[in-house]
């Protein structure tokens, strides 16, 4: 199935592996010195081992105190506000029965928070969300640090959440992780009214109430959100990296194949510890292929943007070193296969109708820019192209299908969307940057035009609501990176700007914030680096300046003289708001230690994780 490797995926696979040649070799230096001999709770002492055991079943308790099954811990990210993690609440009791089948006991090792963007946007719990997922990763320690676990699973879906407890299933890397997610909610409001309906509230058009119907109908029932945000891209890349079993992403919740996929990471978790045969621990399994692999899936989907992030983040608990050169070199080269809104009209659930996870990875393969020879859960990723079905009522596997049932949707490797993934870098004297332009008209990725300078979101969206931004210009919105104020999204924007785009006016937006999955149809510069509030040339950036976004040529312009733009005082940040309330106050330390957003904006910094 796999043709000859891509000499882009290799030549930067190789890059990976020889720039990270001495953090790799410390993290697996510091997994295999954990390597178990016997069962994890061996190393307990009997006291220990009683508090273990204590609030067992009978069956249970016996198998762990006579210390004959091994111990899959679970880490679960369940609470019910949330349609995403709601899934989970009769995980546990799955787990734990579907274990016992297998001579395996399972317990709940312990919960994490688990925050929605779609809650908090525009809010300001929403400073709390980027860094919510290095809090996970931390309260993931916890539960697994009683050390009494021979396999992790670990339930979660969204934004912060799959990333965090894959940081966290790295640095025990000793242990084999499964990531084990809920699946999609079924398709509600077509995703082009949703829009429609949204910039007619931009614009005054309508009122709350037809707002909040079809809100409401767009996101009406347990699973995630059916756009191809950050949380779907999570399931694409787990998938894609091997941290799933095959096809396990896009099964509806409360469904019999979504069950039957739920017991089946409970069976396999049990047969791949380092008491059998099969022993795949985490940390071994998250190579540089792997790491490549899961760029190449985010560029072919035009997944999230957010995964400049999170890739970088999640690579580093594993000892690699990866920059933002390493997804625009893989962009030029891999295909569009996928358009899934806001890369265009159909949700993920038409996607996974199409042909879906198998169909895209066996596309992949076939045109050699997946790596099959990487290692995932459950063997090899060349055999990933498969998908799960229900066969009198067993689970199994079959081929991928070889076409695609919507072209509209997913096409093969031959006949791409376009011809690369979308995600462009951008750099110039304002810094560095990512643009997703897989949902922007290729004639509205050059914007020339001069500067309107925001210091909030909200001032932005006042100035349009009092008519002065019905011209061509670039929204400059700063202080709004990770040091700054924890880098929320600003995806409020997006209404805002497309009304105004959709007027005829030439408008982008250039900011150190964020705007995750959902940018949409504006051409975005973000994550600029250095940010603002670290006094980075976006702090010098003054009304009227002319500035040239271009993200054809992956230039990000100012038209001043050089030496009279370095000459300027850089704007003072002061913080947006009060820097007290919802809790924001608790998090000051993480906003002072945190990286920059080309290293993963983590507050632990590459050193910490990578050591």
């Amino acid at each position: 199935m796999t043709e000859k490797l891509h000499p882009v995926v290799e030549q930067v696979t190789m890059r990976i592996e020889a720039r990270s040649l001495d953090t790799r070799a410390a993290y697996l230096d510091m997994i295999r010195s954990r390597r178990p001999t016997a069962f994890a709770r061996k190393r307990l002492t009997e006291g220990n081992l009683a508090h273990a055991s204590a609030g067992c079943a009978l069956i249970e308790k016996t198998e762990i105190l006579g210390a004959s099954w091994p111990v899959i811990g679970i880490i679960t990210a369940y609470n019910d506000m949330l349609s995403a993690h709601a899934p989970f609440e009769s995980y546990p009791q799955l787990i734990r029965d579907a274990a016992r089948e297998v001579r395996a006991v399972a317990q709940v090792a312990g919960g994490v928070p688990a925050m929605c963007d779609g809650v908090t946007q525009g809010q300001e719990g929403m400073e709390l969300s980027l860094f919510s997922r290095d809090v996970i990763a931390m309260a993931s320690a916890i539960g697994l640090s009683h050390d009494a676990f021979d396999a992790v699973l670990h339930l979660g879906v969204c934004d912060k959440i799959v990333p965090g407890l894959v940081i966290a299933a790295l640095r025990f890397g000793w242990m084999p992780s499964i990531l084990v997610p809920a699946g999609p909610m079924p398709s509600g409001l077509p995703n082009p009214e949703k829009v429609r309906i949204r910039q007619l509230f931009a614009e005054g058009k309508v009122g709350r109430e037809a707002l909040l119907k079809a809100e409401a109908e767009s996101y009406h029932s347990q699973g995630t959100c059916t756009f191809y945000g950050t949380a779907n891209s999570n399931q694409m890349l787990m998938e894609v990296m091997g941290l799933h079993l095959p096809g396990a992403a896009f099964a509806n919740p409360g469904t019999p194949l979504r069950t039957a996929l739920t017991r089946a990471a409970a069976h396999h978790a049990a047969s791949i510890t380092a008491q059998g045969d099969s022993y795949r621990p985490a940390g071994e399994l998250v190579d540089a292929k792997a790491v490549v692999n899961g760029i190449v899936g985010l560029m072919a989907t035009g997944g999230s943007t957010n995964h400049a992030l999170h890739i970088p983040a999640m690579a580093a608990a594993a000892g690699w070193i990866v920059t933002l050169d390493d997804f625009a070199d893989l962009s030029h080269v891999c295909p569009l296969l996928a358009r899934i809104y806001p890369n265009g009209p159909a949700d993920v659930n038409h996607f996974h109708a199409a042909g879906g996870m198998s169909f895209l990875m066996a596309q992949l393969l076939s045109a050699g820019l997946l790596q099959g020879d990487a290692q995932g859960v459950a063997g090899p990723i060349s055999g990933y192209a498969r998908e799960p079905i229900l066969l009198d009522g067993e689970l199994t596997w079959r081929a991928a299908p070889e076409a695609s049932a919507d072209r509209e949707v997913l096409r093969p490797a031959d006949d791409p969307f376009s011809a690369d993934g979308g995600l462009r870098l951008l750099r110039g004297p304002l810094g560095e940057g990512v643009c997703k332009v897989s949902a922007v008209k290729p004639s509205q990725r050059v914007v020339e035009a001069p500067a309107i300078v925001f210091d909030t979101q909200e001032a932005l969206k006042a100035a349009f609501d009092a008519g002065r931004l019905d011209r061509d210009f670039v929204a400059v919105v700063r202080f709004q990176g990770p040091a700054a104020n924890g880098m929320p999204e600003l995806h409020g924007l997006t209404p805002v700007l497309g009304v105004l785009q959709d007027r005829g006016y030439r408008v982008a937006l250039v900011t150190d914030g964020r705007m995750s999955g959902a940018s949409g149809k504006i051409p975005a510069a973000i994550h600029i680096s250095p940010e603002a509030a670290r006094g980075g040339p976006i702090a010098r950036v003054r009304d009227g300046d002319i500035i040239r976004l271009d993200a054809e040529a992956g230039r990000l312009d100012v038209k001043v003289e050089e030496s009279d733009f370095n000459a300027r005082a850089p704007a003072e940040f002061c913080a947006n708001r009060a820097p007290a309330g919802l809790g924001r106050e608790l998090f000051e330390m993480f906003r002072l230690h945190a990286a920059t957003a080309s290293e993963g904006a983590s507050p632990f910094g590459f050193s910490a994780l990578r050591s």
